[in-house]
């Protein structure tokens, strides 16, 4: 497996590792795919690691601070 860190990869090399990570951003439903790309531009902007956005993103959720709502998709079980 190749590295994946800001030092051993290029811009397009990022946005591609994170397109392929995410899947089809367009298919879901809520619009929560697109976020997630939202959350890795400073990745694919050379600023923060993916380990780095994972760990603060864990972070929020464990603790119970806000972050992006998810909106319904309308589908009731």
């Amino acid at each position: 497996m190749e590295s994946i860190l800001i030092k051993d990869t290029t811009r397009e090399q990022r946005e591609q590792i994170v397109a392929e990570s995410i899947g089809n951003i367009s298919g879901s439903c809520d619009g929560c795919m697109s976020g997630l790309a939202d959350m890795y531009q400073d990745y694919i902007d050379g600023k923060k690691e993916i380990r780095e956005i994972n760990m603060e993103f864990r972070a929020n959720y464990e603790s119970g601070v806000e972050g992006p709502k998810k909106a319904d998709c309308g589908y009731k079980l």
